[in-house]
């Protein structure tokens, strides 16, 4: 089991706002800044969390996304708006990969993610095996 907390401010660009340019009538897909910071911003947090081993069977990911509170909202209230949280999985799915957490993001057979408003915003994170 990994567990551990990312005291940040979640970032709330996702995978979904990628781009798209044509070249010589050819698509090109690519990360506008936001997007590529995110990922940065991402990778440079969960480096610190790698586990020794990479998870090869099937696991469980919990992972809590606690965003800044706008004071408008109780501590630990569920956050109801965007970004949506399939979104903001897959980024966070494609740095775990791109770490070395697992062989494939395709060992997640179970997930469970929430979004909160906290007043101390962060990533909690939870990798169990199954």
């Amino acid at each position: 089991m990994t567990e551990f907390f990312m005291a940040m401010i979640p970032p709330t660009a996702t995978a979904q706002e990628h781009k798209v340019s044509v070249k010589n009538g050819k698509p090109i897909f690519y990360d506008p800044p936001e997007v590529k910071a995110a990922k940065e911003k991402l990778t440079a947090n969960l480096a610190r969390h790698r586990p020794p081993e990479k998870y090869s069977c099937g696991i469980r990911l919990i992972t809590k996304w606690l965003f800044p509170n706008d004071g408008k909202h109780k501590d630990g209230e569920y956050k109801t708006s965007k970004p949506d949280t399939d979104n903001l999985q897959k980024m966070f799915k494609d740095c775990m990969t791109k770490l070395d957490f697992w062989t494939d993001d395709q060992l997640v057979a179970s997930e469970i993610c929430e979004k909160f408003w906290a007043n101390t915003p962060g990533i909690y994170v939870r990798i169990e095996e199954l």
